[in-house]
């Protein structure tokens, strides 16, 4: 499986679109907003993805409740995952049980239409990063830790992956990494002890199937931004942390990325530093560069862990509406939304 997750331009395939998929360096396709218009749209567009490519292609999109869902009509609202804590009334139990349940919904609706993976959970604090906020489930990273790992096990019970995110944590810094490089001057013990620890909870516990590193520097630990740093990821998530799961790199056409120069430079240096995936969003032409022109390569270790992402179900929306778990989960958030 190719290390490179492009997009698509529309709701359905270009000429341009599927001689892409077929490059053996592509291996994923993220899908947003604009390649949506109804369920049943969605899934014959994932069909096409799948023929074109003509080989094993992880596809996923960011559906993660609140102001990061990318398909609304026709799917359930999922709420952001800081509004389960007050829906709870503030009990641990109750907002655990919620947590499993909004992931149930959001995963089999997303695999109903051929989606493998959805970038959840959000395993950073909600301390002062505004494009953080309430897609964290808390400013408490203890009870991030509880109500992260019941979504992941309403995940896992519906056979979706986990990918947690954004690697060692972005809450705590101020600048949006889509608009900005973030620097975090705090020390490492503060760092390990509060942003890290449901990170390091979870990949414990075996919770996590993936990872997305920050486009964050912490100077204090590592000169490089997180997913730049061969320190970050093969020192401290691979040996240290003992993570044996996917790292995606964070999209590297955020303005956080150009630190390490164009897309041809962010591209070798995140293979480099330790990515199984590079995410290539929103930029065809630097896209198309990189396919032509990095030093990029196709790992076989890497493959063997991108292979696990693949969804496991084959129910599709037909199923979907019998499925009790389903129901069960929508009757849920019924009263909420």
């Amino acid at each position: 499986m190719g290390p490179i997750m492009l997009d698509v331009l529309g709701t359905s395939l270009t000429a341009e679109d599927k001689e892409l998929l077929q490059h053996p360096l592509v291996g994923g396709l993220i899908l947003f907003t604009r390649n949506y218009e109804s369920p049943e749209q969605l899934a014959q567009l994932t069909d096409s993805i799948r023929v074109a490519a003509n080989k094993n292609l992880i596809i996923a999109v960011d559906h993660e409740g609140g102001r990061v869902q990318r398909f609304r009509e026709g799917f359930s609202l999922i709420p952001a995952m800081g509004k389960i804590w007050n829906f709870a009334d503030k009990n641990v139990i109750k907002a655990q049980a919620l947590a499993k349940q909004s992931a149930i919904l959001m995963a089999l609706e997303v695999q109903a239409v051929g989606i493998d993976i959805s970038f959840a959970p959000i395993l950073d604090i909600d301390d002062i990063s505004a494009v953080i906020g309430d897609r964290s489930f808390h400013k408490d990273p203890e009870i991030v830790c509880k109500l992260a790992s019941a979504f992941v096990d309403g995940l896992h019970l519906v056979g979706m992956k986990a990918t947690g995110k954004h690697f060692p944590g972005h809450g705590s810094v101020e600048a949006d990494s889509h608009l900005a490089l973030p620097i975090d001057p705090r020390s490492r013990e503060e760092i390990f002890a509060v942003d890290m620890l449901p990170f390091k909870t979870l990949i414990k516990s075996e919770k996590v199937d993936a990872l997305m590193p920050a486009h964050v520097i912490f100077p204090e630990i590592s000169p490089e931004a997180v997913g730049f740093s061969p320190y970050w990821l093969q020192d401290i998530l691979r040996k240290e942390l003992g993570f044996n799961g996917v790292i995606f790199s964070d999209d590297l056409s955020m303005k956080g990325a150009a630190c390490v120069g164009g897309y041809v430079e962010r591209a070798e240096a995140a293979q480099q530093a330790g990515c199984d995936m590079l995410l290539l969003c929103n930029n065809r032409k630097g896209c198309i560069d990189v396919i032509d022109n990095a030093n990029i390569s196709i790992d076989e270790e890497s493959n063997q862990r991108l292979l696990r992402l693949l969804k496991t179900s084959t129910g599709g929306l037909s199923e979907l509406r019998n499925n009790t778990l389903w129901q069960n989960a929508r009757q849920v958030f019924a009263e909420y939304l």
